[in-house]
């Protein structure tokens, strides 16, 4: 695993070759850059959806868990599983981020998944991949939805799933729990990636 240095305090990119999934946040939020940890809020719904998930069975149990937690996101990289960010400046809310953040360092998210070329990218929300397409791919505003993408980064394939954000209302558990199911099936149907 290569580790990037930042000139901040950030999360560290959980990253390395061959990976099946890389799950990609819109940028850290301070609480979890204090702790260290991806999604560590309480509130999150991230580790009570995924696992609740099909997702994550194996991994939990492999680990001995009913569920995952913050403690869990650097050893997902055991199962082929990895984080980063579209923008690695954390910040109280994904709302407090400019366009020039997304300028600046959506490219380097593409140059992240080009040399370490996971299977699928699965961005949390529409906000962070709309940016990334914006800045990184040079692709103009198109009507983006929630699943497979159509754009591809070399065997890379993009896939979009609702952020699980206390702030993202209009979804609750049990959808979350099957938009990580559906990442699953995305990842075992053959000639999908």
């Amino acid at each position: 695993m290569r580790r990037e240095r930042y000139p901040f305090p950030t999360l560290p990119d959980y990253l390395k070759p061959g990976l099946d999934l890389v799950f990609v946040g819109i940028n850290p939020g301070l609480y979890s850059v204090e702790r260290g940890r991806y999604f560590a809020r309480p509130t999150s719904r991230f580790w009570p959806a995924f696992s609740g998930s099909v997702l994550s069975a194996r991994i939990r149990a492999s680990l001995r868990k009913q569920r995952l937690g913050p403690e869990d996101d650097g050893a997902l990289l055991r199962f082929g599983i990895g984080f980063t960010d579209v923008v690695k400046v954390p910040s109280r809310s994904a709302g407090d981020l400019r366009p020039r953040d997304y300028h600046t360092w959506a490219p380097r998210l593409l140059a992240r998944l080009a040399a370490f070329t996971p299977r699928v990218a699965c961005f949390h929300g529409l906000t962070g991949y709309r940016a990334f397409t914006r800045y990184a791919l040079d692709q103009p505003s198109r009507d983006w939805r929630l699943g497979a993408q159509p754009l591809r980064l070399g065997r890379t394939r993009l896939f979009v799933i609702p952020n699980p954000s206390p702030a993202n209302a209009h979804f609750q558990m049990p959808d979350y729990i099957a938009w990580y199911n559906r990442v699953a099936r995305f990842l075992a149907t053959p000639g999908s990636v």
